[in-house]
């Protein structure tokens, strides 16, 4: 692990062009580029190359095509996991996903942040924020999860929302952004 990606995993400003960050960002294209031209049939082999890709997962899982990601080594998920369609993880930080967690299609989970200020941002620094997502969680088709966001267990993320900030345990929360319209 070099300088850059130390900052990255740290959450400090790191340099996003870095020529190590940029070699494994391409590694992980070429796996996802594979496992997404797989033939949904060929679930075996689907299954060992997200083992492969992702930090941690549980025994039974099911992501479906397409799935996109930045590095997969920084995303763990619990058992019983499913993914539809479309399941985009920008992961410069830490995702953690719980077990019997339902993510709807469309979903992104986004760690990457970037600087309001256009001269910091054209230099192409970043940092990132993890986001955790605990046990029993529901997320929506199209629902957008933006960095440094904890979302409690037995939690329901109505569709299309976009989650700024931490959900608390047993709720439903909808809406941009997304606010606990009800206890669970």
């Amino acid at each position: 692990m070099n300088k850059e990606e130390r900052k990255m995993l740290n959450g400090e400003p790191y340099y996003a062009a870095d020529e190590e960050l940029i070699r494994k960002l391409n590694a992980t294209k070429d796996l996802i580029w594979e496992y997404n031209n797989l033939r949904p049939s060929m679930r075996e082999e689907r299954t060992a190359l997200i083992k492969k890709l992702l930090r941690k997962t549980g025994e039974r899982f099911l992501i479906l095509q397409p799935f996109y990601c930045d590095y997969g080594s920084n995303i763990e998920i619990g058992e019983d996991f499913f993914s539809n369609f479309g399941f985009t993880v920008l992961d410069e930080a830490q995702v953690r996903i719980g077990s019997h967690a339902f993510i709807g299609p469309n979903v992104g989970i986004y760690t990457a942040c970037h600087p309001l200020d256009a001269e910091e941002r054209n230099k192409q620094t970043e940092w990132a924020e993890p986001v955790t997502i605990g046990d029993n969680v529901w997320i929506g088709g199209g629902v957008t999860i933006c960095p440094g966001v904890t979302i409690g267990n037995n939690v329901v993320i109505g569709a299309g929302s976009v989650v700024v900030k931490d959900i608390p345990d047993n709720c439903v929360a909808v809406g941009n952004p997304a606010h606990v319209i009800k206890k669970i």
